[in-house]
């Protein structure tokens, strides 16, 4: 896709949804390899308690594209420094992790393991609801015997990788040092709101959605991290054009752990929230807030949609899963019929 001309076709599916009343906002970007690059946006950044417009430089809540953008990205970073090799146990990092059973699972898992969500951890834990002290909620993390079960994206394993990157740099996840337009600390006035939040009692706007990533200091390893478009496509073209990690580390992202998951993102497989015309080694990854990200490696070609679908609540069918995947299959298809005149 050429970076004018096409993106408003591209863009279709999105204002549609706006349009609909089923999102209030929304950015879609698209960038190539070569640097070519093109943005489209329409309706509100906020509608509750006042209307405000989204824009291309609103900043979004990520949500779990914090997984991919942020903390797969570091530790790969950590296996190229030597740091750490990704069939490390975390307790080569986490020497306390279950430190009162030598023989307790967790201390078994590895940093691929976690990373591609292959390990007996659940997905999700309420855990802001035993308090809000960050490093008490860390030890729990830690130190808590957790209900084994099969395999499933876990939000707990990238709790654990935030932890262990913690511990190896020495610095605390929301002071880590991030590219331009990525932040864990955004200003609120520049950001899309999402969810007017029953247990904080105010609309949420600039602080992060996830309860578990609020009551852990405001960064983890799932969550936490907001950025503008451009910040997200600028890292997607880095991974286009391989100055983000070495060929053995994307290698490594495009390489399948699991029928759907490769380390640190989700794999293209039947149904998925990348649509169908992706070429059978794309990788993507979404966020609850309503953000997403896909790379086209045989392309050359990367695609961000974000949005505030949870603004003012969660509760109601945003139709996010439809939309992501005409997105996508539009991206595509303009992209192919450029290419091919």
């Amino acid at each position: 896709m050429p970076p004018t001309g096409l993106i408003e076709q591209a863009f279709a599916p999105a204002a549609a949804s706006i349009e609909a009343g089923n999102i209030p906002g929304a950015v879609l970007g698209v960038v190539t390899s070569d640097g070519d690059r093109a943005v489209q946006w329409a309706g509100a950044a906020q509608i509750d308690p006042q209307r405000e417009p989204v824009s291309r430089t609103t900043w979004f809540d990520l949500a779990s594209l914090t997984k991919v953008i942020f903390t797969t990205t570091c530790v790969l970073q950590l296996v190229e420094e030597g740091r750490i090799s990704l069939d490390d146990p975390l307790v080569k990092a986490i020497p306390d992790l279950r430190q009162y059973d030598m023989n307790a699972a967790e201390r078994r898992l590895t940093f691929r393991q976690c990373l591609a969500h292959q390990t007996h951890l659940p997905a999700v834990e309420p855990l802001y609801t035993y308090g809000q002290d960050p490093g008490t909620l860390r030890a729990f993390i830690l130190q808590r015997v957790w209900q084994a079960g099969p395999p499933v994206y876990s939000d707990i394993n990238y709790m654990l990788l935030g932890i262990a990157i913690e511990r190896i740099t020495g610095q605390a996840l929301i002071d880590q040092p991030l590219p331009e337009e990525l932040s864990f600390r955004p200003d609120p006035k520049l950001c899309a709101a999402t969810e007017r939040d029953t247990w904080r009692g105010r609309v949420i706007r600039g602080e992060v959605h996830d309860e578990n990533a609020f009551a852990l200091g405001g960064a983890s390893g799932h969550a936490g991290l907001f950025g503008t478009i451009d910040g997200v496509l600028d890292f997607a073209r880095s991974l286009l054009d391989g100055s983000a990690l070495s060929p053995e580390s994307i290698k490594a992202i495009r390489t399948r752990e699991s029928d759907k998951r490769t380390v640190g993102w989700e794999a293209c497989h039947a149904g998925w929230h990348g649509g169908d015309a992706c070429s059978p080694d794309a990788i993507g990854h979404t966020g609850f807030t309503g953000t997403g990200l896909w790379v086209d490696f045989e392309r050359g070609l990367a695609w961000s949609l974000l949005t505030n679908r949870v603004h003012p609540s969660r509760h109601k069918d945003s139709g996010i899963l439809g939309l992501r995947r005409a997105t996508g299959e539009r991206v595509i298809a303009l992209f192919d019929e450029h290419a091919q005149l």
